[in-house]
């Protein structure tokens, strides 16, 4: 019997958090993940550590009611975590969702989306907090292409929470009206990373591959200038029949991907 979305997105987030990964730290990160009919969704609750994460430690969210937040006025400190308590299927819970929230449920509404794992990898945070950032995020081998997608969607640095949000999903729905396909990676400008799949299991993919990806570019930096590869070359390599045949190979069963 197929594991529970419960059961992997715990796997999910303790694979993110494994030390070797480097992709957080202490309390950093948070997944998610739709449960049911999409209604509602799981995301790790606030403080916790991804590479620990127990059962208990994941709050159910009312999808609707977070979007409308995100689709609202702006909202002070305080009115912030009125909301986090308003948002949660079962106000029995005295755990608090990540303040990240809005911006799992923004991103669980795009098409095909399935999981979130946004995570802190310090290989990424090189180039995301340096003055080069936007060009250091394009494509340098076709496997990133493959696995990553295309391109990115780029964010500004946002304060975390509700403005953090809204700016992401507008950055998604801007790729979309740009590629006509969901992003597979949202970059974040001195903060983090996302990876967005239809399975826990490409999350997971997609996060590793942008991780060497960002060292690749470190160690071409460090004895060079690293040459990207062109528009065309990257339209190449994602039309490719081929490509698209490993993709779902790489995705296990269902073979289900962005």
């Amino acid at each position: 019997m197929a594991d529970s979305v419960r059961d992997q997105l715990l796997r999910l987030s303790r694979q993110l958090g494994a030390p070797e990964r480097d992709c957080a730290i202490l309390g950093e990160g948070n997944v998610s993940a739709v449960i049911g009919a999409g209604a509602a969704f799981l995301v790790k609750a606030s403080g916790t550590q991804l590479g620990l994460l127990e059962p208990g430690q994941l709050v159910e969210c009312d999808a609707a009611m977070c979007r409308a937040y995100v689709d609202g006025p702006g909202l002070s400190d305080g009115a912030v975590d009125d909301a986090l308590r308003d948002v949660k299927v079962d106000p029995s819970n005295d755990l608090r969702p990540s303040v990240e929230t809005f911006m799992h449920a923004a991103l669980l509404g795009l098409d095909g989306v399935s999981f979130v794992g946004h995570t802190h990898p310090t290989a990424v945070n090189a180039l995301t907090c340096g003055e080069h950032f936007e060009k250091l995020t394009e494509r340098v081998f076709p496997d990133q292409v493959v696995v990553c997608g295309p391109s990115s969607a780029l964010v500004p640095y946002v304060d975390p929470g509700l403005p953090l949000a809204r700016a992401v999903r507008d950055a998604a729905v801007e790729y979309q009206r740009r590629f006509d396909e969901t992003p597979r990676t949202i970059y974040l400008k001195s903060h983090g990373f996302i990876a967005l799949g239809a399975s826990a299991e490409q999350v997971l993919q997609i996060t590793d591959m942008a991780v060497k990806a960002a060292r690749v570019l470190a160690g071409a930096l460090a004895i060079g200038r690293p040459e990207f590869l062109s528009d065309k070359q990257v339209a190449r390599i994602a039309g490719r029949g081929d490509e698209h045949y490993r993709q779902r190979v790489l995705a296990g069963a269902g073979g289900r991907t962005l």
